[in-house]
């Protein structure tokens, strides 16, 4: 499936309204990502994320979700990360390994805010504004706000997106195939 120009760039200006509504303020020439991983349906399945730094030891990004989106299951070879609540609300699910194995209801450890805890696999619970979860390779997430103008930070090890990713549903894509329905109102990671 492909996703429009014409969605990418209303993504876009929908998520740089609401970091401006909000306070945020974002570098000069950020390099932005929008994606609805291959779903055809950015309604549902997708976010928006704007790089603030990208160096050899690590990265920030600030992620946009509309409500009623989630990011499916997934996880990463090397990355490590953390991922912020900065503002409203999201709802998380871990794993100890691919749902689709079935591993749910195990307990998980995990750094929740910088606290070891122990959540269980497959059942959704809720990060605040402030409230962050340390991820390692091997824990596959899913996560998706649960207010409007919902704000996520994630921190991390510097990471390959083309081929650190791994998703647990085969057919779910990184970065969607565009089909361009009109001109780009901003350069993307993935254009070429």
């Amino acid at each position: 499936m492909s996703m429009k120009r014409s969605v990418i760039n209303a993504a876009y200006r929908e998520a740089l309204a609401v970091f401006h509504r909000t306070g945020w303020a974002l570098p000069l020439h950020p390099r932005w990502d929008v994606t609805d991983c291959g779903s055809g349906d950015f309604d549902r399945c997708g976010l928006v994320l704007v790089n603030l730094a990208e160096e050899p030891e690590y990265s920030e990004k600030l992620i946009y979700m509309r409500l009623g989106q989630t990011i499916p299951a997934h996880t990463h070879h090397k990355k490590k990360e953390d991922i912020i609540c900065r503002r409203g609300e999201l709802m998380m699910e871990l794993w100890a390994g691919s749902p689709a194995a079935g591993r749910t209801g195990t307990p998980i450890k995990v750094k929740r805010s910088g606290e070891w805890v122990s959540v269980v696999s497959g059942r959704p619970f809720k990060l605040v504004a402030g409230e962050r979860v340390t991820l390692l390779p091997g824990i596959y997430h899913s996560f998706g706000p649960t207010q409007p103008d919902t704000i996520i930070g994630e921190v991390s090890t510097a990471n390959d997106d083309t081929s650190d990713n791994v998703f647990a549903d085969s057919s779910v894509a990184r970065f969607p195939l565009i089909e361009e329905d009109e001109p780009a109102a901003v350069r993307l990671v993935s254009d070429r």
